[in-house]
């Protein structure tokens, strides 16, 4: 496997992209989120990229528009489809070998493929789809069926009950918790039912990746059918899958993908 840098034409800009490659005829298109640059979060998706590419499978990591080492404003998730389209014509253009395209993204970068309707990839991984009305900096308050959820958690655990009776609970908290726990979940938010239309346009395999821990992907569940046959949950996993063996899960799922 070889690392190579590559700069790739997106209108009359120049992207900046990464190629690990492999003899692999199904390549990985790695899609960052938010602001990141394509290494992605204490270099995760680099990391990642190296053992897909390690175990035959050709992968391609980007920045988009106005982010990283390519030119241009940043626009956001929503605009970014043009990007993801250019990148994916770069990756067939420079491992021609690969007939499949696989591209997986974790937060507004998922919310992006759906958007574009898989921006001609063949099949999608769609992790912790961000569907709230705001940018994707911005922490999501948990829905109340999560609330709930952990608050029944709380109370198997003898450690948090014994917090609550020695009163080192901020009990003020704990009410408005408790008050918006039994609230009624919010409507689907406009963009959740953008998501929607968009990804019913897509007819390749899809794989939506929740980890259960994440408040974005709560936010998500909350407003998709929990039955769709198509989520696969991550027990315990936070937004980036940064322990050990929740990274292997989500690599293991990339790869059955890839690999289908």
């Amino acid at each position: 496997m070889t690392r190579l840098s590559y700069t790739f034409g997106c209108g009359s800009l120049m992207l900046a992209g990464t190629l690990d490659t492999a003899p692999g005829s199904t390549g990985l298109l790695i899609v960052s989120g938010g602001n990141e640059i394509r290494s992605g979060a204490f270099g995760g998706q680099a990391d990642m990229a190296a053992r897909i590419a390690k175990a035959g499978l050709p992968v391609f990591r980007f920045d988009r528009c106005g982010v990283g080492d390519s030119e241009g404003e940043n626009r956001g998730f929503r605009k970014s489809a043009k990007d993801i389209s250019c990148a994916l014509d770069a990756f067939r253009a420079m491992a021609p070998q690969i007939g499949r395209v696989v591209a997986f993204g974790n937060c507004d970068a998922a919310s992006a493929l759906m958007l574009a309707g898989g921006a001609g990839c063949d099949g999608l991984v769609l992790s912790n789809p961000w569907t709230i009305e705001q940018d994707g900096e911005t922490e999501a308050a948990p829905p109340p069926a999560a609330l709930r959820a952990r608050y029944l958690e709380k109370l198997k655990n003898p450690r948090e009950i014994l917090r609550l009776l020695s009163g080192r609970v901020d009990l003020r908290k704990l009410a408005r918790g408790l008050t918006h726990s039994v609230s009624a979940a919010p409507p689907p938010s406009s963009l959740a039912q953008e998501m929607r239309a968009g990804l019913a346009s897509f007819t390749g395999e899809v794989r939506i990746l929740l980890a259960t821990d994440d408040r974005t992907a709560q936010v998500f569940e909350a407003a998709w059918d929990k039955n769709d046959h198509r989520i696969r949950r991550c027990k315990g996993a936070g937004h980036a899958y940064v322990e050990p063996h929740h990274r292997d899960w989500l690599e293991a799922e990339i790869l059955a993908a890839l690999r289908a």
